[in-house]
């Protein structure tokens, strides 16, 4: 720490970051993930290369809609409490110092769900490789990259727009 007590970049304190609760998913599946809060380390340390955010999930909440990327890589990384996790494989439960990777084009949706009495903490991380797009296996959308990857459309698995 500096002299003042502050840390100032490149380090950063997680705990003086705001949690924010977002989605950009279409009605109707925006409720699902409602209340899932991220602190975007990777965008408050300037990280263009790839993002990590340290996720809260509350209890009977989704981390996302099952989905996987073309072109991006994921990883997470167990800090608190207990989550399902999702694949096509089936369930399995992580706890705090588990991991999972998320290889990218492989055609295995995944999300994690939180079914325990307490919040899950949690890191993710993903490159932001251009180009990106996905799809969800198990509801009507799909997401395509548009510009120079920081936006994206959701669609009907028929491509037309929400």
């Amino acid at each position: 720490m500096s002299e003042t007590g502050k840390l100032r970049t490149p380090a950063l304190d997680p705990a003086t970051m705001p949690w924010v609760e977002h989605t950009d998913y279409p009605e109707p599946f925006r409720a699902a993930v409602a209340g899932a809060e991220r602190r975007r380390l990777g965008d408050a340390l300037a990280l263009g290369n790839f993002g990590v955010n340290l996720t809260r999930l509350p209890p009977g909440c989704i981390s996302s809609h099952r989905h996987w990327h073309t072109k991006q890589d994921e990883f997470v990384y167990m800090l608190a409490g207990t989550l399902v996790l999702i694949t096509d494989g089936g369930e399995q439960t992580l706890t705090a110092g588990m991991v999972a990777g998320f290889p990218a084009g492989r055609k295995d949706g995944h999300q994690f769900v939180n079914r325990s009495s307490e919040d899950a903490l949690y890191l993710e991380v993903g490159d932001r490789t251009p180009g990106d797009d996905g799809e969800y296996p198990d509801i009507d959308m799909i997401w395509r990259n548009v510009g120079d990857g920081d936006r994206y459309v959701y669609l009907h698995k028929d491509g037309t727009p929400y």
